[in-house]
Parts: C-alpha cells; structure tokens; sequence
C-alpha cells in the first residue's frame, strides 16, 4: 500500500501562487504515475494533472494547461502541484493520487486526504 499526505494548501488571492505538496510512504514511490485531483463543494472529483515514472511524460487539464505545473522528486518521495494566476474557480480540495498516468481517477488506487486551497477575489 501507499500512504499519501498532502499540504501546502490555503488562501490566496487571485492572481497568486500557492505550491502543494505530496509525500508518499510505503511501496517504492518512483514505480508509481502520480495525480492531482480537485472537488468543490457539490462537485464531482475532477482531474488536473498527472505525470509519470518518467518525469517527461506530463498531462493536464485544459482549465488549468499553462497555470499548473505537476512535478515530482523521487528522491524525496514527493510530488508537487506549482499553481499560478490562480482564480476563484480554482477553489477546491485538491487531493494527490497514486497509481496509473492519465486523467480518469479509476485508474488511481491510493489516495491522500487533500488540502483545501481557497482563492479569494
């Protein structure tokens, strides 16, 4: 199994930046793609980012494509979330995930707790 804890949420104010964090115990984090997800209040889970065991292969959303930048540190078990000009629609709980590349959420099988990121006007 794979433990997830993320961090680095808050508030900010539109226009700003804020960097999340992922750390990751228990199966060797680097044979793992890793996700970012985000669910609003009354809203469904919805995708924003993943990339590979190979740090090359990258895919995101289109509301957050050239906002969002996904990286990962294998060496510290870490993956993080760059977000910037972010906006109110940004508000949300974002979670970390670990398990296959790519956008939908059944191919994720471990997941962390989340970080609520509000962004104010």
């Amino acid at each position: 199994q794979v433990q997830l804890v993320e961090s680095g949420g808050g508030l900010v104010q539109a226009g700003g930046s804020l960097r999340l964090s992922c750390a990751a115990s228990g199966r060797i984090f680097s044979a793992y793609a890793m996700g970012w997800f985000r669910q609003a209040p009354g809203q469904e889970r919805r995708f924003v980012a993943s990339i590979g065991r190979n740090t090359g292969n990258i895919y995101y959303a289109d509301s957050v494509k050239g906002r969002f930048t996904i990286s990962r540190d294998n060496a510290k078990n870490t993956v993080y979330l760059q977000m910037n000009s972010l906006t109110p629609e940004d508000t949300a709980v974002y979670y970390c995930a670990a398990g296959q590349y790519g956008g939908d959420p059944k191919a994720y099988d471990y997941w962390g707790q989340g970080t609520m990121v509000t962004v104010s006007s």
